[in-house]
């Protein structure tokens, strides 16, 4: 392929720029509009490349088709990536930093120079020793979750745009919002996309692909206490604060947590508390491989619940109620019904001296959504490490190969 890595890092580099980050507590869609900024560059430099039918819709979604170059029926292909970066970590006022030759050095990043990343904390990073590097500043994550995948796309767009003797099949193109607020796929509609099946570009090392995900529950533990005034509240008090601060304690320590599991391992992860003295609620994410098991996980940790109530004299008047919202789930139940995208996917990496490395996300994805909307879609490497935090960062040769795969696997389909 005749296109340089310096063509995908530029693009990578200017995306990280533009602020899109979303907002979990936001009521609107997209929960913020400046992710629209991004949005509304990547469909004038679609325009640009002659893909004539690029459109911004009203939600924040583009979509675009690049037209097949030869007459055959063949399924229709969507590659998607999301725009927004994460809440975890400041995305204003992004610094990339381009590391041309990585010496393999601890790289201090120069805006916080505690922040340093090194290849004993990082090991996949000696892969790219004399190779490039793209870091953030050290006050911001990079974005490469997913403005890599972003990048990547359009990088294939524009060189099979430019080379119409390739043969492919239609490829829609497919940027959405807010996917890391776990809403990237509220408004979309697939038939306006008019795709057969999918794949987001939303994974992290070189070879890597993921067809199976975690299912996904949002579990909420509502408190109520007894409210007094202080002046006078001895033996009328309960305070739900003290209450969902017991229970919290009252998890177990070792295990059952994101901090103590690994592989395919489930847990619940207590993320928000909030309230007051008379009433408080306690959020958590619970995950597990196996969907079965989310009910199993709420029911452990109501009894946890109920039981730390009921075992306090100074809680004996307070209540708790469990509210349970269906996030996502496992993608793996659909895909096991469509393998030959698998197969094909697969052989595009084999194709391309790649051993395929397939594991599963210990996260979800738009395509987990997707998948069980009727668009089978499992996840593609772009690099990206370290993702959600200041030592963000991705090689430049890794984004370079999933360019290489996809216009590879346009041709196998």
């Amino acid at each position: 392929m005749s296109f340089t890595s310096q063509q995908v890092a530029d693009r990578l580099m200017r995306y990280v720029q533009i602020d899109t980050q979303s907002d979990p507590y936001a009521d609107r869609f997209p929960s913020t509009e400046k992710q629209k900024n991004l949005s509304k560059i990547l469909v004038e430099e679609l325009l640009a490349m002659g893909v004539k039918d690029a459109i911004l819709d009203d939600f924040g979604y583009v979509m675009a088709t690049i037209p097949a170059t030869h007459q055959k029926k063949v399924p229709v292909v969507c590659f998607c990536a999301h725009v927004d970066t994460a809440p975890d970590c400041s995305g204003t006022n992004v610094k990339p930093i381009l590391h041309k030759n990585y010496n393999g050095a601890p790289i201090v990043l120069p805006d916080d120079p505690t922040q340093i990343i090194t290849t004993n904390d990082y090991p996949y990073l000696k892969n790219f020793i004399g190779k490039a590097v793209i870091t953030a500043s050290g006050k911001t994550l990079l974005g490469a979750d997913d403005k890599a995948g972003v990048a990547i796309i359009m990088e294939m767009a524009s060189y099979l745009m430019s080379h119409p003797e390739i043969e492919h099949g239609t490829i829609k193109i497919l940027f959405t919002p807010d996917e890391e607020v776990g809403r990237g796929t509220e408004h979309l509609d697939l038939k306006k996309l008019g795709a057969d099946f999918g794949y987001t570009l939303d994974g992290g090392d070189l070879a890597s692909f993921e067809m199976e995900t975690f299912s996904a529950d949002g579990l909420i533990l509502h408190i109520q206490g007894v409210i007094a005034h202080p002046g006078a509240a001895k033996g009328i008090m309960q305070n739900a604060i003290k209450v969902a601060a017991a229970i919290v304690a009252a998890l177990p320590q070792n295990e059952w947590s994101p901090e103590h599991t690994e592989g395919r391992t489930g847990f619940i992860h207590p993320n928000q508390i909030t309230g007051g003295a008379e009433a408080a609620r306690i959020e958590f994410l619970v995950r597990d491989f196996d969907t079965p098991q989310l009910a199993e996980h709420a029911k452990r940790l109501y009894a946890i619940a109920q039981e730390t109530i009921a075992s306090n004299p100074d809680f004996s008047k307070a209540t708790v109620k469990m509210e349970i919202k269906e996030q996502y789930r496992n993608m793996r139940e659909v895909i096991d019904q469509h393998p030959l995208i698998v197969e094909k996917a697969l052989a595009a990496y084999r194709l391309l001296d790649l051993t395929p490395i397939v594991h599963p996300i210990r996260g979800g994805t738009d395509g987990s959504r997707m998948s069980f909307m009727g668009l089978p879609t499992p996840n593609i490497f772009t690099g990206m490490q370290a993702i959600h935090s200041k030592h963000e960062w991705i090689g430049v040769s890794d984004m370079e190969k999933a360019v290489e795969v996809l216009v590879k696997l346009v041709e196998i389909i």
